[in-house]
């Protein structure tokens, strides 16, 4: 069994805890927080579980790092904390861990990842023997293998659109919904999210990821954004009260641009209400879902709707991306050590997982 910690206990945290305890090859050696309210609770209470794993919660980053670990699931975020993200990272990639993450989404393209993150991982990689696997909680399946995977079934591919199709009152991340992405914020509020080249900083690398699987070269990277209103005052379950007239709807492209033409888009369009943008794709119903369409011959569109804690769409997307990373872990301990990305690291079936639900 490959002892594994879950360094967080979050959103992502959460579903990293419950998939480690559910992957065959795993155990659950070590659950780290920050918020010292959660030290000493069982992971199993953390993670939303109905029953104890037996493994406490603990702050104490050095003692757990200074026990081993083979792999290290790294659920802290990164977005505005990239600095001490990446320090953290590289501690544990130093220790001889195996790091998966979504956090430092520079690394999704390593080979192309600015030399400032780049290289401090290699050589703590050199130093310790660990390795590095990034993948996005966006999910990065959707920016990846899954439009590559179906590109494979077309004669010919005109573009390849990856879409996340959200309603964002179910997101149990409230500032950042109101405040990244600024829903609920006069129309003259500047989102950070939404700043110019904070979406191609964020999913460029994806783009490049499958214009290098596909043998094309990229001319540029380029950005479309549009927002809308709330027509009327709304109030969402989970998180209140917005406003007519304030920031109701968001959808922006980010283009990989192939000859002149977008031909790889990823596309986000995110609502604080269905009523916001009708005009807009919609998921099949509405609460929200992942999309990849191929435009050629013949066209192909396949959605992936995912649920999880209480029939939640973002808490499903967000288990999805942690299954990517764990599903990657006993991959990445018979690897040699090494930064890794998602066209070195197979996505694989569920193997040894079937009937084993214990939740």
């Amino acid at each position: 069994m490959i002892s594994t910690v879950v360094w967080g206990t979050g959103n992502v945290g959460r579903a990293a805890v419950r998939a480690v305890d559910a992957h065959p090859a795993l155990r659950l050696s070590a659950v780290l927080v920050h918020d010292p309210a959660k030290a000493g609770r069982d992971a199993g209470e953390l993670c939303g579980l109905d029953r104890d794993l037996g493994v406490a919660a603990t702050d104490d980053i050095a003692s757990v790092l200074a026990a081993g670990p083979r792999a290290v699931v790294y659920a802290a975020s990164g977005d505005i904390r990239p600095d001490d993200a990446l320090a953290d990272i590289v501690r544990a990639i130093r220790a001889g861990a195996v790091v998966v993450t979504p956090s430092l989404y520079a690394l999704y393209d390593q080979r192309n990842a600015p030399p400032e993150l780049r290289e401090p991982v290699l050589a703590a990689v050199a130093e310790g023997g660990g390795s590095l696997f990034v993948s996005g909680v966006d999910p990065g399946w959707g920016n990846d293998v899954l439009p590559l995977l179906i590109s494979g079934l077309a004669t010919t591919v005109d573009m390849i659109r990856c879409q996340e199709i959200f309603d964002y009152s179910t997101y149990d991340q409230p500032d950042s919904v109101r405040y990244l992405v600024g829903m609920g914020q006069p129309m003259d509020y500047e989102p950070l999210m939404l700043a110019p080249t904070v979406p191609t900083m964020v999913w460029g690398g994806q783009i490049r990821l499958m214009a290098r699987a596909l043998g094309v070269e990229l001319d540029d990277i380029r950005e479309t954004l549009d927002r809308r209103p709330l027509d009327a005052t709304v109030t969402t379950r989970t998180m209140g009260e917005f406003e007519a007239g304030t920031q109701g709807a968001v959808c922006f492209e980010v283009q990989g641009i192939v000859a002149g033409e977008p031909r790889i888009v990823i596309e986000h369009i995110t609502r604080i209400h269905p009523s916001c943008a009708p005009d807009w794709p919609t998921p099949p119903d509405g609460a929200g879902a992942h999309r990849v369409v191929i435009e050629g011959r013949p066209r192909i569109e396949v959605t992936v709707e995912a649920t999880d804690e209480g029939e939640n769409r973002s808490a499903g997307g967000n288990a999805t991306a942690v299954g990517r990373l764990v599903g990657a872990v006993d991959w990445l301990v018979e690897a040699k050590p090494g930064l890794y990305d998602a066209l070195d690291v197979p996505l694989r079936p569920a193997v040894g997982k079937l009937g084993r639900s214990q939740w």
